[in-house]
């Protein structure tokens, strides 16, 4: 059974039809009346990182991803709790210093609290993050419109491309290795941006399941399909050299998730405001397609403008 289809038949009617709580169909709980928005994750080794080999760059991973929930909804995140579960040997003390610089580094860089948690005794390492925001509005799943352009922040890719490296299936140069790794334990997520952009949007969502598949969920309770261009997604040097150098198909790496960028759409008359806010923040934004009405088929379009039946899988949460 996958994730939404369990949330639909079991969960769902516990929320008893409260606003806040979306249909349990976004990443967050939006309580209107006291501004309150909150996003909740869990991160299990073996599922959402493969090992405690590095443990200050995994807590890293994990608070960025949930940071990024509240990004992609156009909120500062302001605090997070973190729960975690592991034992003697993952949680020494050369660990534990490792964490806390670690999170103290990344309170630094996007401006949030640490205010509260829990800890418990397991077999393996799981942390549960709670991450808080505060505003009148959020950027809703589920919003779309017909001939939006369909945007994309960042390079898509290169997380992926560091797992395989991580699980030893792809050789790679020293100074490769390490480029690829650090994408796939630091997305450079679009902070600041938010603040900037969510004026313009209709919908948006964070990439943390694959491109394809989150932009599937951003349009799952719509009559809307859409048209995606692969020479048109954004891709860093390094994955584009890696690509030309094995001869490979780029379809088969850009689509598998943990990139972590700010998938969104907006109308064609805001391109120039966009383009403009992203020169001015640095952030790279790219147009990869366009929004259509419910008679078309999801598609991509490849370089030769043939048609790929766009059912890439991402990560699918079975139970």
């Amino acid at each position: 059974m996958e994730e939404f289809e369990l949330i639909k038949n079991y969960f769902q009617k516990l929320t008893k039809n409260s606003i806040g709580s979306l249909k349990l169909n976004d990443d967050v709980f939006f309580y209107k009346t006291k501004k309150l928005i909150v996003s909740v994750d869990t991160y299990n080794e073996g599922v959402h990182f493969l090992n405690f080999k590095y443990p200050h760059l995994v807590i890293k991973k994990i608070l960025r991803s949930s940071i990024s929930d509240l990004i992609c909804k156009g909120i500062n995140p302001k605090f997070y709790f973190i729960s975690a579960a592991g034992n003697e040997n993952s949680f020494t003390k050369k660990n534990l210093i490792l964490i806390s610089k670690s999170l103290r580094q990344e309170q630094k860089k996007y401006n949030i609290i640490l205010a509260g948690g829990d800890t418990t005794y397991s077999k393996k390492i799981s942390f549960s993050i709670t991450v808080l925001g505060f505003s009148k509005n959020i950027i809703k799943r589920n919003n779309a419109k017909i001939n939006d352009d369909i945007y994309v922040t960042g390079n898509i890719g290169d997380s992926f491309l560091g797992l395989k490296v991580i699980k030893n299936q792809i050789k790679l140069k020293k100074n490769l290795r390490k480029y690829f790794i650090k994408k796939y334990y630091c997305p450079d997520i679009p902070y600041n941006f938010h603040k900037f952009i969510k004026k313009y949007i209709n919908t948006s969502i964070d990439i943390s399941d694959g491109l394809i598949d989150d932009m599937k969920k951003l349009i799952n309770k719509q009559d809307l399909s859409f048209e995606i261009y692969l020479d048109k997604i954004p891709t860093s040097s390094y994955i584009n050299s890696f690509f030309k150098n094995k001869n490979l198909k780029k379809e088969n790496y850009l689509f598998n998730g943990d990139d972590y960028q700010m998938l969104f759409t907006a109308k064609k008359k805001f391109r120039k405001y966009i383009k403009n806010i992203s020169y001015k923040l640095r952030q790279k934004v790219s147009i990869i397609g366009k929004i259509n009405n419910y008679s078309k088929q999801n598609v991509i379009f490849n370089s030769n403008n043939r048609r790929i039946f766009a059912d890439f899988k991402g990560y699918i949460h079975k139970f």
